[in-house]
């Protein structure tokens, strides 16, 4: 769970959810409606980047909000495992962890000079092929693969190289009005340790 203040108001949790309104303009999304489960309301990943708006009608989705703190890092891991056995993709869900963890990492990692308490906001986004992975922090800054000036990788250069090592693509965007970024990658069945992986149904 978040830990401190959120830099946006509070919102409930949401393991898995498919879409079923709460259109693009509201900024949420609605949670479907089963017996014993009230609808919940979560907030939607920005659409602001042409490369990821091939995800915008994907039916499986999941959000999961944390404090920006270490213990983030394996929580969201766990997360990605369960929810991508869920959906019957258990054969991405390695690689999808592993970029789940280092994306994560650097958000929280981000967020520590930020003078606010902030969360770090993940999402992830499938058609039961491929894995969309999201992640907002509140930090405006870039993500920064390496050094280019001194030479040298930090440890979030080697994570986002890592990333780019194990995705099909990674990239990220700033988010207008709200602030922050989101650094996304996808990850499928073609991806360097996808292959031969696909969905468990």
């Amino acid at each position: 769970m978040a830990g401190g203040a959120s830099v946006f108001p509070p919102v409930a949790m949401s393991r898995t959810a498919r879409a079923a309104g709460g259109g693009a303009g509201t900024g949420y999304e609605v949670r479907a409606r089963r017996p014993g489960i009230t609808t919940i309301r979560v907030p939607v990943p920005p659409p602001h980047s042409r490369d990821t708006r091939m995800a915008r009608e994907w039916p499986l989705r999941s959000f999961l909000e944390l404090g920006a703190y270490e213990g983030a890092v394996p929580c969201a891991r766990l997360h990605a495992k369960a929810v991508l056995w869920e959906w019957g993709l258990a054969g991405l869900g390695e690689c999808a962890e592993l970029v789940v963890s280092e994306i994560v990492t650097n958000a929280v990692q981000a967020s520590r000079p930020l003078i606010q308490p902030s969360v770090v906001r993940l999402w992830l986004l499938s058609e039961r092929r491929r894995v969309l992975i999201l992640v907002w922090d509140g930090s405006p800054r870039p993500p920064m693969p390496l050094d280019q000036a001194a030479g040298e990788i930090d440890e979030g250069g080697r994570g986002l190289m890592l990333v780019g090592a194990l995705s099909d693509r990674w990239s990220w965007y700033p988010v207008p009005g709200t602030g922050g970024k989101v650094v996304w990658a996808l990850c499928s069945a073609d991806s360097p340790m996808g292959k031969g992986a696909g969905s468990d149904d």
